[in-house]
Formats: structure tokens, sequence, C-alpha cells
């Protein structure tokens, strides 16, 4: 029985100009504590996320650090087990309702690129075996077409054949990071989620990748979550743009929506800090007051509200819902309810 069914709650409608289609997903891990570690409380990573993402295009998800970015990736990809609540549909279907055998087949449909180059490539295995391993378990082409077809993907990426001997420490950054989008690019995936790719390089080498990352896309009709805190890299690559505070997703909507007309509070908060390259230019910098909340308490009513200038009564007591202002443009806030 599908958690759906179980809750009485009306299944989550496909439109098939989707191929993602995320609804109040919820992601909390427990907190053990006490002479036999019984669970004590919750860290509510996740809590009430809700998007869809067009095929063939990048969604970027920009946030602070630990407001819940990569957890909502993973959880997506069904990497953390099972979830807490709410819908992920991939192409229609229900990631949590896969059998063992579907979900085998969708691996090789839905694939990761870490954040860290270095740390996510076994040091053990030469490049072209980590490219190809994968391929190999799932049989994605015959034995002797094997190498011309890791030789193709690793030319794609900007590396070359005399490669797969060498070990990942060889490597640069930006090279390794090549790597990790060759892997993930030979099992022919339709949807990538990029988890900060760039965040560990240098600027120029990041404007590679990003350049890279943007070839791939027309050429193989990928569909990107990009999650980074860069806002102008997210600009560069993105198509629409979600904004996370706290594990949820505070505004989304269409990029140009979103970077000309930022709607809640803390997404203005956030475009202020974006550096001007001109040294008369006065910049408008909305200093946010105190810390981020804990997400295993976080604030009753608008989880934002300690930290905003606007806050009302209101705001410290009930909680916002999802307000379209103008189309396909997203706010969770008060000031537009």
């Amino acid at each position: 029985m599908s958690t759906n069914e179980a809750e009485g709650r009306a299944p989550l409608r496909y439109d098939d100009q989707y191929i993602l289609m995320v609804r109040d997903l919820k992601k909390y891990f427990p907190i053990k504590g006490g002479m036999v570690s019984r669970v004590v409380g919750h860290v509510k990573a996740v809590d009430g996320v809700t998007f869809n993402l067009k095929r063939g295009t990048t969604m970027g998800l920009v946030g602070e650090s630990g407001c819940g970015k990569t957890t909502t990736g993973r959880t997506i990809l069904r990497l953390y087990g099972e979830k807490t609540d709410g819908d992920v549909l991939f192409n229609g279907k229900e990631v949590y309702d896969f059998t063992p055998k579907e979900m085998r087949d969708a691996r090789t449909k839905m694939q990761i690129i870490f954040q860290d180059p270095f740390s996510s490539l076994s040091p053990r295995l030469p490049v072209g075996e980590i490219i190809g391993e994968a391929v190999r378990e799932h049989k994605l082409v015959s034995k002797s077409e094997f190498d011309d077809y890791i030789d193709k993907v690793m030319d794609d990426c900007g590396l070359q054949p005399f490669h797969k001997d060498r070990y990942p420490h060889e490597f640069s950054g930006g090279q390794r990071q090549r790597i990790c989008i060759a892997r993930a690019l030979a099992l022919n995936p339709e949807f990538v989620v990029c988890d900060e790719p760039v965040s560990a390089l240098d600027v120029s080498i990041q404007a590679q990748i990003i350049n890279l990352l943007n070839e791939l896309q027309e050429q193989h009709s990928l569909t990107y979550l990009f999650i980074s805190h860069d806002l102008s890299v997210v600009e560069h690559i993105s198509d629409t743009v979600g904004v996370m505070y706290l594990g949820s997703l505070v505004e989304y909507g269409e990029k140009a929506d979103i970077f000309r007309n930022p709607l809640h509070p803390y997404t203005k908060a956030l475009f202020s800090a974006i550096p001007v390259p001109d040294p008369n230019a006065k910049m408008n910098r909305i200093v946010l007051e105190g810390s981020i909340p804990s997400p295993a308490n976080p604030p009753t009513g608008c989880k934002f509200h300690t930290r905003c200038a606007q806050c009302t009564q209101r705001c410290k007591e009930e909680a916002p819902r999802q307000v379209e202002v103008e189309k396909d443009h997203y706010v969770v806030c008060h000031l537009y309810d």
C-alpha cells in the first residue's frame, strides 16, 4: 500500500511535461539518547518541500549551509533509506514504491555528482574502472564495445583515453570532477543531481565545468537539480530556482522572476550579498540578525520569523502557506497571503 493510500491522501496527479514531481517531501533523522538509546527527538532536515522539474531543464536549489539542500537531493534519489513523508514521482512513478528490481533499473536513469570529487572516487581503482564499473554491472554495452564506449564518454567529458590507467590522486581537482561527471554520464541517465559540483574548484575551473555541464545537457537532453550556495553560478546555469531555509522551500519560480523580483525576506537578504563588480556601486546589504535555529527544534509559525525584520505576531503563531504571487512564482510568506 502506498503512503497516499495509507493516509487517505489524494494521489499526486502526474503531468508528463515534468520528469520529477515532489510534493510535501519530509526526511527526519532520529536523535537518540539515554541509557537505552531511545529516540528523544528528530532532526527535521527536509520538512515539506514541493516542486516540479521540467524535462531537459535545470533547477537551482540555493540556501545557507545546513538548510537541507543536499539531503533533499539524496532523499529524492532514495539514498537515505525511507522518506518520512511526501511524494517523489520520477517519470510518473513513486520512487519509494519501486521494487528492488525497479529501483536497480532506475539507478541508471537517476545519477548524482558529489561535492568533493576526491572523496567520492575510490583511490584503489584506475579511472577507466571507476567510470566503467557500473556500466559493466548493469550490462549497458557488450564486452566488445566496452572500451570504445568508455573512451567516448571520457572524450565527451574532456578526458583522454590514456587517463584510463591512472588513479584519482594523479589528477587535478577539475579533472577529478570531470571523472565524476563521466561516471554519472556513462549510465546514460535522464536526471542528475549536481550536489555543489564546483564549490571545491578554482573560479576558472568552475567556468569550465559549468560549460561542460551545459554542453552535456544539450547533447544528451539531461535534466539537472543543481545544488549550490553560489548565486552567480545558479543564475548562469538554471532555468528555475528554489530557495531553501531550515528544511523548507520558501520561494520557487522561474530564474528571471526570482532574480528580477525576489519576494521572500530571506531571498532578498541572500541576493543582497551578491558582489557587484563595480567599486563605485552602493550595495544595500541586508544583514540578518541572529543565527539559524536548530532543525531539531524549529520555531513555531514561520521558521524565518526569528531573523525577519518584517515579522508580525501572525508569523510567530501561524505557519504560512505557499502562495502563487505571479504565474509560476511561489512564495511561502504571510506578507503575500
